[in-house]
């Protein structure tokens, strides 16, 4: 990141993690520990998507892409933790879906006993406001084969070219929304339920509700107004705090 990066928006400057100090840019070295993990936890040997799946995910979204800049829709923990090294970011728009918590995670934001709940984009009449960061031509072979690695783990999501409007104009952009018939997601959750599940989920890497804290502070920096998120984190500051918390980073495994 370099200053010129925030030309749009200076807000950012010192609020973004540092892509080297990221904690998710999934090297083998980092899955060899997660896998680790998910095998202390109970998890089955396939409890992620192989190496090949992943990069043939990859592959077919971005094909054709070869020698262009590669534009990122971040509406969750990318927000803050990018996990990439960028030239530009920019307050982006996207037509068609809204921001919810709808993916059950068993690992870094819950446990299998109490599983956690993590951002997806449901298509939806409405709009999600976020941001958009813009990798160089010259590293978008690198940083979207960690990017795939992070998001796409258990392949939680559908990746797509999908188009914003920013106020520098319109861009298409890598997004990942909601993969609706993967047995994490979780359809027609209450804001009760959400709620209740954001406050008592905690896992290796911190609690839900951090998770969900991060995202409304970085939507009041910006000045996103999102009326769901507003009324979800009321609700969470409602609930007995967990009784035990797991120190950890400031990372997610899954919610662009």
């Amino acid at each position: 990141m370099t200053p010129r990066a925030f030309i749009h928006l200076p807000e950012l400057a010192g609020r973004l993690t540092p892509a080297d100090a990221c904690g998710l840019r999934l090297t083998d070295e980092v899955l060899a520990a997660w896998d680790a993990q998910a095998r202390q936890q109970g998890l089955p040997p396939d409890w992620r998507l192989s190496t090949q799946e992943v990069e043939r995910s990859r592959q077919t979204v971005l094909a054709g892409q070869d020698g262009k800049d590669l534009w990122v829709f971040a509406y969750g923990s990318l927000m803050w933790n990018p996990g990439m090294h960028f030239e530009e970011v920019r307050r982006a728009q996207l037509d068609g879906f809204v921001r919810r918590f709808a993916l059950a995670t068993a690992i870094g934001r819950g446990t299998p006993e109490c599983p956690g709940l993590v951002l997806t984009l449901q298509r939806q009449a409405g709009t999600c406001q976020g941001l958009a960061f813009r990798i160089h031509r010259a590293r978008v072979e690198t940083e979207s084969r960690l990017l795939w690695r992070r998001e796409m783990i258990r392949g939680s999501y559908c990746p797509a070219l999908l188009p914003l409007d920013t106020p520098q104009g319109g861009i298409q952009a890598l997004v990942f929304t909601a993969n609706t018939a993967h047995p994490q997601h979780r359809q027609g959750l209450s804001l009760a339920e959400t709620a209740a599940t954001i406050a008592s989920a905690c896992g290796s890497i911190g609690t839900n509700r951090d998770y969900l804290d991060q995202l409304a502070g970085q939507l009041d920096v910006l000045g996103i107004v999102d009326t769901h998120v507003r009324t979800l984190a009321a609700a969470v500051r409602q609930q007995r705090a967990p009784t035990q918390h797991k120190t950890g980073d400031r990372h997610t495994m899954a919610g662009p």
